[in-house]
């Protein structure tokens, strides 16, 4: 604690806000740009609550200007956003559309007037619906198709943006997208999902080969969204261990083991054989496991689960067969439960096992609240507590030796959430849909003063 009452983070500590394409950009015909899988699931009855769309969302695309302002105003000092790989290549091959590339450009520039650093994600989960109409993520060919679209992104912007994000979140794109059918493109195959697993993990590889091959200097990663577990209650017949077991190795180490070690998890592929198995070909580990400058950690909950009456996890190759219990009346609008020193444990489990892990960003944190205009302010005091006790959590991770460089808060704007419509606002900034007028809440302006701070104020 220095002499002003303040409690620091490290010097150059990063602070900033996260966005995605599809969330926020609307303008989905503009400029060139062509349908993704979301667009399509979009259009598909019953798929997104009350017929929501992306067509407008925060329509970030026409008012890029305005949203930058905004993050100066607020004192951010970094920007996280994906780019829309259907409006630089809109079938997903061939030729760039140049239209849509200029804006990204023009976003960096501006960013980077405002004293900004930009943190570019590639692919945020809007896959061209052409590609997916060629097979998707389970067809190899993808993998190829995505270095040549980070090739020409990375061409275009790395003499002025340093970190790059390959992947978000690639569980959800293969689990979500292919055996769920949450979301886009809605598919429940659990052999195209495992197919999938591969190749969102060899086109990181990709295309970080493809980037570095260019210029080498900027710093390199991908972000995953890996889970803590948290088993409750008795264990007489192994039911939770079993079950923990194989969702930590769906959830976190089919990813992070090709990444950082160059070898997928043995338990795992068993796991995985009766459902066809991961279509591993010579010389993919290799490309793979390049190495990394960062990873991207994103955070929102612990899961906590116990076992449903009667139920078996020998022959499942996920979290099934197993009940999460109510998360009490504290949750987030998601249902997600309050764990924020969860993000402190999990982070001292992840540098345990992984000691040679590269710096980490706080890629994406923040909750979903639904507080009201009122007399021009939105009181958010329930985000404000959520993310005070987060921050408070990866602080006490930083001091146990936990090497991280940046927070990266979700998310600067309320947004279009994927399966649930606008129904869920993560922004900081409320968006009113009708008018798309932004008014910062009070998380905002107490966000403001963590960064002019860099760190919490005594408690």
């Amino acid at each position: 604690m220095t002499s002003d009452g303040q409690r620091p983070f490290p010097d150059g500590f990063l602070w900033g806000t996260a966005t995605s394409a599809f969330q926020v950009e609307g303008a989905t015909e503009a400029g060139g740009r062509r349908p993704s899988i979301w667009d399509t699931q979009c259009g598909i009855e019953g798929r997104i609550a009350h017929g929501d769309t992306g067509e407008v969302a925060a329509d970030h695309y026409h008012r890029w200007r305005e949203d930058v302002a905004l993050m100066q105003q607020l004192g951010l000092q970094g920007y996280r956003f994906s780019i829309a790989w259907p409006r630089v290549q809109p079938t997903g091959v061939g030729p760039v559309n140049q239209p849509g590339l200029d804006f990204y450009s023009r976003l960096v520039d501006e960013l980077l007037a405002a004293g900004i650093t930009p943190l570019v994600t590639l692919y945020h989960w809007d896959l061209p619906q052409a590609l997916e109409d060629d097979g998707g993520w389970p067809a190899r060919d993808t993998s190829y198709r995505f270095a040549d679209y980070a090739a020409i992104v990375f061409e275009a912007l790395h003499d002025r943006v340093d970190l790059w994000a390959t992947l978000n979140e690639p569980w959800c794109s293969a689990m979500l997208g292919y055996v769920d059918a949450t979301h886009a493109p809605g598919r429940t195959e659990t052999a195209a999902g495992l197919r999938a697993i591969h190749h969102l993990n060899l086109a990181h590889g990709l295309a970080v080969r493809a980037m570095r091959n260019i210029d080498p200097a900027p710093r390199q990663g991908i972000v995953w969204n890996p889970v803590r577990i948290v088993p409750l209650g008795q264990d007489p017949d192994g039911t939770i261990a079993e079950g923990r077991r194989r969702a930590l190795g769906l959830r976190n180490r089919v990813w992070m083991d090709p990444v950082l070690r160059g070898r997928y998890p043995e338990d795992v592929l068993r796991d995985l054989e009766p459902y066809g198995g991961l279509p591993v070909e010579a010389g993919d580990l290799e490309a793979i496991a390049q190495p990394l400058d960062w990873v991207g950690i994103n955070y929102y909950s612990d899961i906590r689960f116990q076992a449903a009456p009667g139920s078996r996890t020998a022959n499942t190759p996920g979290l099934v067969g197993v009940a999460t219990p109510d998360p009490g009346p504290d949750a987030t609008d998601m249902g997600w439960p309050l764990t924020p020193d969860g993000l402190r444990a999990y982070l001292l489990d992840l540098r345990d096992e992984y000691p040679d892990l590269p710096p980490i960003y706080i890629t994406e944190n923040g909750a979903a609240f639904d507080d009201p205009i009122i007399d021009g302010a939105v009181h958010d005091k329930r985000r404000i507590a959520y993310l005070e006790g987060h921050l408070c959590a990866l602080r006490a991770a930083i001091d146990a030796g936990v090497d991280v460089r940046g927070y990266f808060l979700w998310s600067l704007l309320d947004n279009f959430e994927w399966q649930y419509g606008y129904a869920m606002r993560f922004g900081i900034v409320h968006v009113d849909y009708d008018t798309l007028i932004r008014t910062p809440k009070d998380s905002a302006n107490w966000y403001r003063d963590v960064i002019r701070r860099n760190g919490l104020a005594a408690g």
